[in-house]
Parts: C-alpha cells; structure tokens; sequence
C-alpha cells in the first residue's frame, strides 16, 4: 500500500467514525506525528477526501473536517437505494468464490461480537459492503458507493448512543450472501434494498 493511501485510510476512518469531530481543524504536524507519515502522503490524503467532501480545504484559512448534514440524510439513503441494490444485482452474476468466502468470513465476526458493541457491529456491516462493491467488478460504481457510505456512516455514529442493538441490521448479511452463492440477482437486490430501508428508518428515529 502506497504511504498516500495508507493516510487515506487512517484519516477517513478518523473521520467516518468522529474520533476527528464535524468542523473540527486539521494540522496537518498533529497527522504526521500520530501517524508517522510524511507531510505529502498526508497531503495527498486529505487531497483525496476533498474529493470525498469529508474535508473542506479553504486557502489561507486552513483545513476542516466538513460538517455532517442530517437534512441529507434522505437523499443520500434514496441514492444508495438504487445504486446498491444493483451493485447486488451485479455481485450475484460476478462474485468469485474468493470473493464471497471473504464475505462469509466478515460476517463470521458477528459470532464473537457482543451485542452492546455498535461500534464493532457497524465496522463488519461496513466492510461487508465494501466486499460488495468490489465484487460487482465496476469500479466505477464502486467509488460512487463507497462515497455515499462514509457520508452515511458519519450520521450513523452521530447518532450511535441513540440507537438500540443493530445486530439484526448486520445479521441480515448471512441472507445476503446465500442469495450472492445462489447468484439470484433478483432477491440480491431486493434484500439489499430492503436492509437500507429498514435502518435509515431505525435512523429517522431517533433523529
């Protein structure tokens, strides 16, 4: 992994889940000492998740995390509503055996996570759907969807004190995957679609 994209991944997951708070300022010396990474990597980095609108870089003023939206919420739900359950439809068809044994091996994590742990609950549903992103083969898609899910998942910790258990959430995963082996592209798509319907209203909520 490139030094730049080892940052990317440092400095978004720092973000997605608020350890680096809405608004807050970036030093850019505090990054490259926490995470022993040069200052261009860095900069490159955080290039990269301006792209994203996690950052807001604003000349001669500095840098800031962006602030998260609730008003968005909906239209970001809609968005993915559509996009991901294609990507499902998708993954059904174009899934490698390597691919869905990795997603079976995510998802056996929720064996040993208890309950009263949301945090490491949403990290597997997190890396569930980047596996799915990646096994629909469309790059471009991909990238579309991995946008939308930190821009969500930063509501979602927001709110993450409010919210009762999600482990049903993530348990719906295990159908999921039976459907991906069984590459019924149809029911793919509709469990997907219904997985995001039912937790953006679980997030509704408590809003």
């Amino acid at each position: 992994m490139r030094l730049s994209d080892k940052a990317y991944e440092l400095i978004r997951h720092k973000i997605i889940t608020l350890e680096m708070p809405p608004l807050s300022a970036i030093d850019e010396s505090v990054l490259m000492a926490k995470l022993e990474i040069g200052r261009t990597p860095i900069r490159e980095a955080l290039q990269r998740l301006a792209s994203e609108d996690l950052v807001s870089i604003a000349p001669r003023r500095g840098i800031f995390v962006t602030d998260v939206s609730i008003t968005d919420l909906q239209k970001i739900f809609e968005l993915r509503m559509v996009l991901e359950g294609f990507c499902a439809r998708l993954a059904a068809q174009r899934a490698t055996p390597r691919q869905l044994a990795e997603m079976e091996t995510v998802i056996r994590e929720l064996d040993a996570a208890p309950d009263e742990d949301a945090q490491a609950l949403l990290a597997i549903d997190e890396r569930f759907h980047t596996l799915l992103y990646q096994a629909a083969s469309n790059q471009f898609l991909a990238d579309s969807l991995e946008h939308l899910q930190a821009l969500s998942f930063r509501i979602f910790y927001l709110v993450l004190n409010r919210l009762g258990s999600v482990r049903w959430a993530v348990e719906q995963h295990r159908e999921i995957i039976e459907v991906l082996q069984a590459q019924d592209g149809a029911r793919a798509e509709a469990l997907l679609q219904q997985h995001i319907y039912q937790f953006q209203q679980e997030i509704k909520a408590v809003l």
